[in-house]
């Protein structure tokens, strides 16, 4: 999982932009065994299928932890 995230991070710093670090990282598992085999193993522990992808993942992550927090805001605001 690590391998996953380090990498995109590191795209994400060199192209400013997550759409073209999610299409390359995309070219990079396509291309290379051993980067499929740890994206599988990252689907797998996040429980995302391949289809849907790093960047989906992320963003549905980031949108339930946003929740999350909306919910406790609101809990300790009344």
């Amino acid at each position: 999982m690590d391998d996953i995230t380090g990498i995109f991070d590191d795209m994400l710093k060199h192209y400013g932009s997550t759409d073209i670090a999610d299409a390359e990282l995309k070219k990079m598992i396509h291309e290379d065994p051993e980067l499929r085999a740890s994206y599988r193993q990252w689907c797998d522990e996040v429980g995302s299928s391949e289809k849907r992808g790093f960047l989906d993942y992320c963003e549905e992550y980031f949108e339930s932890q946003d929740s999350i927090w909306d919910n406790l805001k609101d809990e300790y605001d009344e």
